[in-house]
């Protein structure tokens, strides 16, 4: 994720585009359809194949192509802010799990704590990468040899974890350290945990219908292969740099959405879920009164701009 301040300084932020790899994809696309957009106009200008399309026909399209743009942009940050909330969620759940079990657990009690602490931080390192290609195992923290051979043989290894924490509740309660309403309690943020899991796979798996996605791309592709046949009788060779910005214009939407569609991947404009992961980590450990002996592996590299 591109981290910056908002509203700071305009064009140092334009400059640091540069480093998006979606805008470098889009500069790519727009070469190539300039590439093709000096092919046609040559050709044209050269043995005098002049057609005229009137320019109420690319008014038309603009329309229906923006129409369908701004429905596709709407539902990719709809999707990349739903993340968001559930991230959010997943910070307030943890933090109140962890001040529950804190009120709840003797002082003395040392071993739950700290038991507790890595189980709710594993939870949050686990999911941000069971979300993208799978979960590192390096990246948890305080693991135990019989945990670690446990988690190996899970194919879900966020869902493992939360049973792990149910079950010490469970262990800790029939020991007589938690009492009923002390149960009532915590088991509301226990269930929200999977919650939370449920509804990212859910934005995770469910990605925009294909047939809609190869729809706007082959829109835009068209529309930028025609504009140039409708824009050299009256600009000429300026219809080239004009086809270009109209292009960019377009395809960028198109290619913004599509990055933050997955907001939990590695792309400049994703969440920061390792951060958040991170965060959760030090929360429960300074809530549970417990130190963190071991960092986690590097979770990912973020672009700053100030």
């Amino acid at each position: 994720m591109i981290v910056y301040e908002p509203n700071k300084n305009w064009f140092r932020d334009i400059g640091n585009l540069a480093k998006s790899w979606t805008m470098q994809k889009i500069l790519r696309g727009v070469l190539l359809i300039g590439v093709v957009a000096t092919a046609i106009c040559i050709i044209m200008y050269r043995y005098g194949f002049m057609p005229h399309l009137h320019s109420g026909i690319f008014s038309l399209l603009g329309i229906v192509l923006s129409i369908v743009l701004v429905f596709r942009t709407n539902t990719a940050y709809d999707r990349w802010w739903e993340g968001r909330k559930q991230w959010g969620s997943l910070v307030n759940n943890t933090r109140t799990l962890a001040t529950l079990l804190h009120a709840c657990l003797p002082a003395t009690d040392k071993e739950n704590r700290f038991y507790f602490a890595r189980h709710i931080s594993n939870f949050a390192i686990a999911l941000k990468e069971h979300l993208r290609k799978g979960v590192k195992m390096d990246e948890l923290v305080h693991l135990q040899a019989e945990e670690i051979e446990s988690l190996n043989r899970k194919q879900h290894k966020p869902n493992y974890i939360a049973l792990l924490i149910y079950n010490k509740i469970r262990v800790v309660y029939g020991a007589g350290a938690l009492t009923d309403a002390d149960l009532i309690n915590i088991k509301p943020q226990c269930e929200a945990l999977i919650d939370i899991l449920g509804a990212c796979e859910r934005i995770k798996k469910t990605p925009i219908p294909f047939s809609y996605s190869v729809y706007i791309k082959i829109f835009i592709s068209l529309y930028g292969l025609i504009l140039p046949f409708g824009l050299f009788s009256d600009f000429g060779f300026y219809a080239i740099p004009l086809t270009m910005f109209i292009f960019f214009a377009m395809l960028g939407i198109e290619l913004m959405a599509e990055e933050i569609e997955d907001p939990f991947g590695l792309d400049c404009n994703d969440l920061p879920t390792g951060d958040i992961a991170l965060t959760i980590k030090k929360n429960v450990f300074e809530i549970l009164e417990q130190e963190v002996v071991k960092e986690p592996a590097a979770v990912e590299i973020y672009t700053k701009v100030f």
